[in-house]
């Protein structure tokens, strides 16, 4: 029997073949958990969805009223939610003097105000009150929650903020049988982070921060959500770093980044 036998789970942010979100997914399914898997993109979902055996349904998480929605399609379909997790995320890499206005709004409407109302709606279908049976809330968050990392100050407060609402949701309805938890990765190589990876010498750079030795991985994000997802976690509140030990070190300055990627062009 898998550890998620029974269980019911909704993910939001698996709209992007290969991502954290729909690894997750993968890994709730051998766990034996019905799964919807949701996101902005319908034909990835669909065909994920296809291969997968499990339910989708689009959800814009800058959308209250998306979001809403999204609760009501996963009770109807799943037969009620045990299991919520947000992986939504928008890496976001600008100096802090040119971050405009609308770098924040946009930020702030998918990194917290969406979590916020994606938590509200998964509480009125989980809580006992509402007639739900309790469940686990998850949101991957970032280990720059924490430490810091130049050129990404709205990404990490948004998360931060994010993971400190989650823990208002644990006191408050820790007697409504929820859990409420973040996971915080540190740089992971996702299509989020593809880009970056094309830059010689810019991961490298990195790898020192880490005293396991490598940087972490989705399937590493995946096992860390069963164990949270599941009865045996006695845990609330609380943000697991699940990256290696990076935030004993620190991820690299600017000038060790330069020096790295310089180094690997051989200038």
């Amino acid at each position: 029997m898998g550890r998620l036998e029974g269980k019911t789970a909704v993910i939001v942010g698996a709209g992007s073949r290969g991502n954290m979100g729909q690894v997750m997914a993968r890994r709730f399914l051998e766990e034996g958990a019905q799964v919807l898997v949701s996101g902005r993109k319908e034909d990835t979902l669909r065909e994920f969805a296809a291969e997968q055996k499990c339910h989708w349904a689009c959800c814009d998480m800058t959308d209250e009223a998306s979001i809403d929605a999204l609760a009501d399609n996963a009770q109807g379909s799943l037969g009620g939610i045990d299991i919520a997790v947000n992986a939504t995320g928008w890496g976001l890499l600008k100096p802090f003097l040119d971050t405009t206005h609308d770098d924040l709004v946009e930020m702030t409407a998918l990194q917290y105000i969406g979590p916020f109302h994606f938590y509200q709606a998964m509480i009125r279908k989980m809580a006992r009150s509402f007639g739900g049976r309790g469940g686990s809330i998850i949101q991957i968050s970032s280990a720059t929650a924490t430490i810091m990392l130049n050129n990404h100050a709205a990404y990490m407060g948004t998360k931060a903020g994010a993971d400190h609402v989650l823990r208002c949701v644990a006191n408050e309805f820790g007697h409504e049988g929820i859990r409420a938890n973040s996971i915080a990765p540190g740089l992971t190589d996702t299509p989020m982070t593809a880009d970056a990876k094309q830059v010689a010498g810019l991961f490298d750079a990195f790898l020192p921060g880490y005293p396991l030795g490598r940087y972490g991985t989705s399937e590493d994000i995946a096992a860390a959500a069963v164990f949270v997802a599941s009865d045996e976690c006695f845990m609330t509140g609380e943000t697991l770093q699940v990256n290696g030990g990076l935030t004993l070190r620190g991820n690299p300055s600017q000038d060790q980044i330069n020096a790295s990627v310089a180094k690997a062009a051989g200038v």
